[in-house]
């Protein structure tokens, strides 16, 4: 029996800076998952993929992330993506360094 879909974002690499990055509704490259596009429906998901692997000069490896309506905006639902917005955990710099 096939899974139900649930709710996602598209979200890649930025090609030249290697940051994680999000689709957001109006066709722009965010970083802040907050202003991510939450797709709820499985045929425009999966045409928001396709126009965002077609973006080779912008991003690299975009993919569907799991997500659910947080009060705020999208909120990961699996650890790799929550891990995956707060940047590399080897030392402070990016995203990381901005918070501190």
């Amino acid at each position: 029996m096939p899974r139900a879909f649930t709710p996602k974002v598209v979200t890649a690499n930025a090609l030249l800076e290697g940051d994680v990055v999000y689709l957001t509704k109006d066709d722009r490259w965010t970083r802040d998952l907050k202003e991510a596009e939450l797709l709820t429906d499985e045929a425009h998901a999966e045409l928001r993929l396709i126009e965002a692997e077609r973006r080779v000069s912008e991003v690299v490896g975009a993919y569907l992330a799991d997500m659910e309506q947080g009060r705020d905006g999208p909120e990961p639902t699996h650890f790799r993506e929550d891990f995956r917005r707060t940047g590399p955990s080897n030392y402070f710099h990016g995203k990381q360094e901005e918070r501190a």
